[in-house]
C-alpha cells in the first residue's frame, strides 16, 4: 500500500497511535511505559508495533542518538476518516442510517457537534428532495 493511503490500523496499533497523537512526538520508551501501564504490554510488543506503524506509513521515526523519536505521519482525523470510509464501504445496503444513528447515540457530542450535524442533515435532506417547483 502506498504512503498516500496507509494500511488500516489493527486494534493494538490504534492504541499506540492514540498515545503518539496525544504526545505529538515521543521516544519508544514513552510509548512502552504508557502502553505497559495501560495494556500490560512488554516493551518488545510496543517496539514491534511502532516498527509496524512506521512500515505501514502511519508513523515517522527519526534517529536521535541510540533511540528513535516517533511522530504521526498524518493527523488523527485522516486515519479516523479512513476507518469510517472502510466501515461505510462494508455497510449492508440500507443500513447506513441505522449505523449513523447508532454512532450518534454512542458518541459524546458537544452542542457545537450537534448543531453541525443538524446543519448537515438539513442540507442532505434538501439535496435529496431536489429544487422547489416554480410558483410555490
Amino acid at each position: 500500500m502506498s504512503r498516500e493511503s496507509p494500511e488500516p490500523l489493527t486494534t493494538a496499533e490504534w492504541k499506540v497511535m492514540k498515545i503518539v497523537w496525544r504526545r505529538k512526538s515521543c521516544a519508544a520508551r514513552d510509548v512502552y511505559e504508557e502502553a505497559g501501564g495501560a495494556h500490560g504490554w512488554a516493551p518488545s510488543t510496543t517496539k514491534t508495533l511502532l516498527r509496524r506503524l512506521v512500515d505501514k506509513g502511519h508513523l515517522t521515526a527519526t534517529a536521535v542518538g541510540t533511540s528513535y523519536l516517533y511522530q504521526p505521519a498524518h493527523p488523527a482525523w485522516r486515519s479516523l476518516a479512513g476507518a469510517a470510509d472502510t466501515l461505510l464501504e462494508n455497510t449492508l445496503d440500507g443500513m447506513d442510517g441505522r449505523l449513523l444513528a447508532y454512532m450518534v447515540k454512542k458518541s459524546r457530542l458537544t452542542p457545537d457537534d450537534l448543531a453541525q450535524l443538524r446543519l448537515l442533515l438539513d442540507q442532505q435532506g434538501n439535496e435529496k428532495s431536489g429544487p422547489e417547483p416554480e410558483g410555490t
